[in-house]
């Protein structure tokens, strides 16, 4: 099994051997046995508190090996509002609620949760079920919930 212990600098001259499409829950996972797409078992062993972003570039312990992590498409929730103050509203009650959150100029994203779609049209935004990448903020204190 190849096991993956450093995260590399980005870089356009390094050859990327595989691909591994993580889910937001699986790239906040520092130590964990996954397969990619071709079946080959792939251990990540990196420090405790590792958050891997799409894009990240980790190499094998053999330095031999380099995979590329992908924001790999699950459900989400997108929510959207053409009043700018209504989409600031529903950041700040998600926020209240630790809930994991993409925040972008126009939209925010969540994991699809019935309770918190209801409140959040409640407080007049829109919200669309979707299957597209997920990349939550990782936090000001580098952790997630």
């Amino acid at each position: 099994m190849l096991t993956f212990t450093e995260r590399l600098p980005a870089s356009r001259d390094i050859t990327v051997n595989f691909t591994l499409a993580l889910t937001a829950e699986e790239r906040t996972r520092s130590r964990h046995r996954y397969e990619n797409s071709e079946g080959t078992a792939l251990y990540l062993r990196l420090p405790r508190g590792t958050f891997l972003q799409d894009g990240d570039l980790l190499r094998s312990q053999d330095q031999e090996v380099i995979i590329l992590i992908v924001a790999k498409p699950e459900p989400v929730l997108t929510v959207t509002s053409p009043i700018p103050v209504n989409l600031m509203r529903a950041a700040y009650h998600l926020g209240n609620r630790h809930v994991p959150l993409e925040v972008a100029p126009n939209y925010l994203r969540l994991s699809p949760d019935p309770v918190l779609q209801a409140m959040l049209e409640q407080l007049g935004v829109e919200c669309k079920e979707e299957v597209v990448a997920f990349k939550p903020e990782i936090g000001a204190y580098r952790h997630t919930h």
